[in-house]
This record gives structure tokens, sequence and C-alpha cells, in this order.
């Protein structure tokens, strides 16, 4: 029987919501180069596939953080998810955006968060997790604990791991990068000859060169 993380990697291979490119890589916009690049945001365009991501969020949330106040999700990428998720559990959503607004109020919380809420992050993907916790940095200067982050996928970079655990976050997430390259060799889009080249790269990312 197959493991949500593989049915879920099977999924965003299937809209091409993640591309392996082990011999043509890609630059992030922090500037390292990759092999790997993952855009959640194409399974928007997939109703049922949109519908699969709000639904197991929810029911991870449910099944975690029960104890859950509000639901907050992380700009720009994870405010639809975070939005229908909130509205799948009738519980109040926010989003915190990567830095305050330059005008009118300022807010760098979008909504209204209440001091002592327990609140769940949402968010789309985790990388180095830098903008994820200055989101939950955010929540907590805001008078609010938070009790878990729920994100579609992770790349499992050892800083992120670290960073998370400093921060004493709980991350939850729908699929990961083992279970990517493992469907991905599976379903022949990539070779065995690709996965040492690929795991070299995630072992240390800043400084991979093909």
């Amino acid at each position: 029987m197959k493991t949500l993380e593989k049915i879920f990697a099977g999924k965003l291979l299937n809209v091409k919501a993640i591309k392996l490119q082990p011999n043509n890589p890609f630059t992030w916009a922090s500037g390292w180069k990759s092999p790997f690049y993952c855009d959640n945001r194409k399974t928007l365009s997939y109703p049922a596939l949109r519908s699969f991501v709000k639904l197991e969020t929810a029911r991870i949330i449910m099944e975690r953080f029960g104890e859950a106040d509000a639901i907050a999700g992380v700009a720009t990428g994870a405010i639809p998810q975070g939005a229908m998720v909130a509205d799948a559990l009738c519980l109040p959503f926010v989003y915190v955006r990567s830095k305050p607004k330059d005008h009118g109020l300022e807010n760098l919380i979008e909504g209204e968060l209440k001091p002592g809420m327990k609140v769940v992050v949402v968010e789309d993907l985790i990388s180095t997790g830098g903008s994820s916790l200055k989101a939950v940095e955010a929540i907590r200067k805001n008078g609010c604990e938070v009790i878990g982050m729920v994100a579609s996928y992770t790349y499992g970079f050892e800083q992120a791991e670290k960073a998370f655990k400093d921060a004493k976050v709980t991350l939850v997430t729908l699929t990961n990068y083992e279970a990517v390259v493992s469907e991905a060799l599976r379903i022949g889009y990539i070779s065995e000859a690709d996965i040492k080249l690929l795991n070299a790269w995630r072992k240390d990312p800043a400084n991979w060169k093909l």
C-alpha cells in the first residue's frame, strides 16, 4: 500500500509541479544551482489535486494539531492553500507577509489573531526554512502559540531540520525529497545514475556544482 508521501509525490510529478534536471540545473532565487525544482502553485490549477491538498492538510491538522484556534498561511505561496484549509476546518485565517507593508497600516500579519490563540502555519514548500520560521516568529510576537506547521513538500536539508528543531516547531509534510526521488525513479523520469548526483546536491546545496 502506498503512503501519502508517495501518492502525493506521484501526483506532483504527473502535473509537472516537480522537475528534475540533473544535467541542466535551475538557478534558485537564492543563487543556488539546483537539479531539482518544485512549484506547488501548479496544484491550484487542477481541481482534484487542489482538493487533495486541502483535505489531506486539513486531516493532518485535525489528527496532529486538533486544538488549533486559527490557520496562518505564509505569503505568497501558501495563502490559497491556507485559506482553503481554514475554510474546511471552519477556523479563522490570516497570512504572514515576508516583510511589513510599506504603506497604510504597515501590517506584517494580514487578518486578526487574538493573543493566546493556538495557530497552525500552512506552508507550500520548505527549503532552508528561513521564510517559514520568520512567519512563526511574527505570530509568536503577536502573542500567539504556534503549535505546528504543515507543508506540502520539504527538501529535508539538514540546516532546515536544525532550524525547526532550534525554533521548537513541529513540521509535518505531505511529501518529501525521498518520496519524490523514489517515485521519479519508479516511473522512469530519472535513472539510477541520476540519484548519486541528486543526493550530492541535497547534502550541500549551497556549494553544489555540476
